[in-house]
């Protein structure tokens, strides 16, 4: 193989290499931006009537992911935090086994509250507020 042919297909290889690494990785991980709450201070606004009826359904909308961790249409049945994990920024998910959420990219967990329970992530997840007004969830700052 000639020294030019060498280098040419190393560097198309090189190139198909950093391309899917850049769509696997930095691509599929959100930014950690706060979400800017509306007017009236919600986030956003979920009917209890038609979403989040199972202990361990979640939602996740604005940046932050909320899940029925309890029975019972009360604040305490639910929890919401920021949804990018605080050590990539990787979208989070809620384990309704055990009671926590885990960041699927390198294994962080985090309490209901957003605390670390288990690295690599060092900083809690940002909590927000749950209120509920009738069939009305709304998730604020």
């Amino acid at each position: 193989m000639e020294r030019h042919e060498f280098l040419a297909k190393l560097g198309i290889g090189l190139a198909a290499v950093c391309t899917g690494c850049s769509l696997v990785s930095c691509g599929s991980n959100p930014k950690n931006e706060d979400p800017t709450p509306g007017s009236d201070g919600n986030i956003f606004t979920t009917n209890l009537n038609t979403e989040l009826l199972n202990i361990g359904d979640a939602k996740v909308s604005n940046g932050v992911i909320l899940a029925r961790t309890a029975a019972g249409n009360t604040a305490d049945a639910f929890s919401a935090v920021q949804v990018a994990c605080t050590h990539e920024g990787t979208f989070i998910n809620y384990n309704q086994a055990g009671g926590i959420y885990i960041c699927p990219l390198h294994g962080s967990r985090f309490s209901k509250e957003g605390s670390v329970l288990q690295g690599p992530a060092v900083n809690s997840l940002k909590k927000y507020n749950v209120v509920i007004s009738g069939t009305n969830l709304n998730v604020r700052a």
